[in-house]
């Protein structure tokens, strides 16, 4: 007989809200799994392939220069493999960016030799996957919110707040935890809301700092990492969210000369002194987001929708694009000016505008007009292949309005040829470009995307009803 209390509480836990379980780690074997390789073959076809988090903060690397924190210790790796090489095999790295959703799925299938995270990352029992020594010990996770806002001192007063995170979160299991304690004191649930494919954990945490995203939850090194560069965050130390835990690089179990060799590496290895110097010397250069629609922005967009959405609608797409595009280019000023080049509204050039039949780009009008044309000529005549979907369409086009479109174009090419996906522009193609031409052109795709999706989240208060439509009862 089941007692009472354990009736209700089954009853409870399968009323929670499921927000806050993580995604499962990728199909495990869709196709029957790749032989493993192990340190033999490796130095026979000379090449580790390294499956990492395509999170710029583990695995950036920008014209030559590491910022991303396992790829020094990856550089490391490769030459200490390549100090113990035979007869010449020396090793060369293959790095394959992957969602951390994603990565212990593809080491299992066999698409990749190591999995170097960066994060915390837990191995599923059916994963047949062995992990290395600790790269790093007694990881906490931190709250991160925003200086002036409330602190918080215990979890439990998250209830009915919103947390932000990013799939494959190591907090996901905590909250799930403190979400089953809230519903049996009949205490409203931590919200999730996971982000969108194309964020990272930086992006969200310099959405944070902008106001748009309020809460989240990282490791105490990438929280430490961050705020360097973002000094508006604030951590809640004091908030156990769960207990520290260990980070490791992963290889498949029956590769045990490579592990043998990750653990005799990471007991010699020590973190550069000067690990972090390139990291903050470009990202400090960079443009940080602001909160598209703090109030006296947000009034500006009031105005300037039904411009907006007439042009966005003429060449069939969404209007809240232009918006963000707008506001990354002008900060919403129609009257906004670049000496003889860029104009207005949209920023878009006189020789552009002309290319797309409009020859006034000083009339507010003509101008978002001309820039709505010229973005779907960019989409109509390089970007509208089906194999693109909508986010990554529209990253590649507003790549080309920053760069031109036959370089983007150059740079799928490249992306191909190292085995990367050209038909995504973030965390795949972006890597092409972090080498070629420097942050600067990732960071304005990343600008406007984060717009994008911070006026997506309050789509319906940026769109009223029309007056026929919300007259109905």
């Amino acid at each position: 007989m089941i007692r009472p209390s354990a009736l209700l509480m089954l009853c409870l836990t399968l009323l929670l809200p499921m927000a806050a379980v993580a995604r499962l780690d990728g199909p495990l074997e869709v196709a029957k799994p790749g032989k493993v390789r192990d340190l033999a073959d490796i130095r026979s076809s000379r090449t580790l392939r390294v499956l990492v988090n395509q999170s710029r903060n583990s695995s950036g690397e920008i014209q030559g220069q590491a910022i991303g924190v396992e790829y020094h210790r990856l550089r490391a790796f490769e030459q200490y493999l390549n100090g113990h090489a035979q007869d010449g095999q020396e090793i060369s790295l293959k790095i394959i960016p992957k969602a951390k959703d994603q990565l212990l799925g593809a080491l299992a299938r066999g698409e990749g030799d190591l999995v170097a995270p960066g994060e915390l990352l837990d191995v599923k029992a059916t994963h047949k996957i062995s992990r290395s020594d600790p790269i790093a010990s007694g990881v906490p996770l931190w709250l991160v919110g925003v200086k002036g806002e409330r602190r918080f001192t215990r979890l439990e007063q998250l209830s009915g707040r919103t947390l932000t995170l990013t799939t494959g979160s190591a907090a996901a299991d905590a909250i799930s935890q403190v979400n089953q304690k809230l519903a049996l004191h009949k205490q409203p649930p931590i919200k999730v809301e996971w982000v969108d494919p194309s964020l990272a954990v930086e992006d969200v945490l310099e959405m944070v700092q902008a106001g748009i995203f309020h809460l989240t939850i990282v490791e105490k090194p990438i929280a430490e990492r961050w705020s360097k560069i973002l000094p508006k965050l604030r951590f809640d130390k004091q908030v156990a969210i769960n207990e520290p835990g260990d980070e490791f690089w992963f290889v498949r179990q029956d590769a045990s000369m490579l592990r043998a060799s990750i653990d005799r590496f990471i007991k010699t290895y020590r973190t550069p002194s000067d690990q972090d110097v390139a990291f903050q010397r470009i990202y400090r250069r960079l443009y940080q987001v602001r909160n598209p629609l703090a109030r006296v922005d947000r009034q500006r967009l009031e105005k300037l929708r039904p411009v907006l959405q007439k042009h966005a609608r003429e060449q069939g797409m969404d209007w809240l694009n232009l918006a963000a595009l707008a506001f990354k280019e002008s900060a919403f000023d129609p009257g906004a000016r670049n000496g003889g080049g860029p104009t207005g509204l949209m920023q878009i050039t006189p020789s552009a505008a002309q290319r797309v039949g409009v020859s006034n780009i000083e009339n507010l009008d003509s101008n978002v007009q001309a820039g709505a044309r010229y973005l779907a000529m960019i989409r109509r005549k390089f970007f509208a292949s089906p194999k693109l979907n909508e986010r990554e369409r529209m990253a590649f086009v507003l790549a080309a309005y920053n760069m031109g479109p036959e370089r983007v174009q150059g740079m799928r090419t490249e992306a191909k040829r190292r085995g990367l996906n050209p038909n995504q522009w973030f965390f795949q193609v972006e890597r092409i470009a972090m080498e070629q031409v420097g942050m600067a052109a990732v960071s304005y795709v990343n600008s406007v995307n984060k717009y994008y999706l911070a006026f997506d989240r309050d789509r319906e208060s940026l769109e009223p009803l029309a007056p026929s439509v919300a007259s109905r009862k």
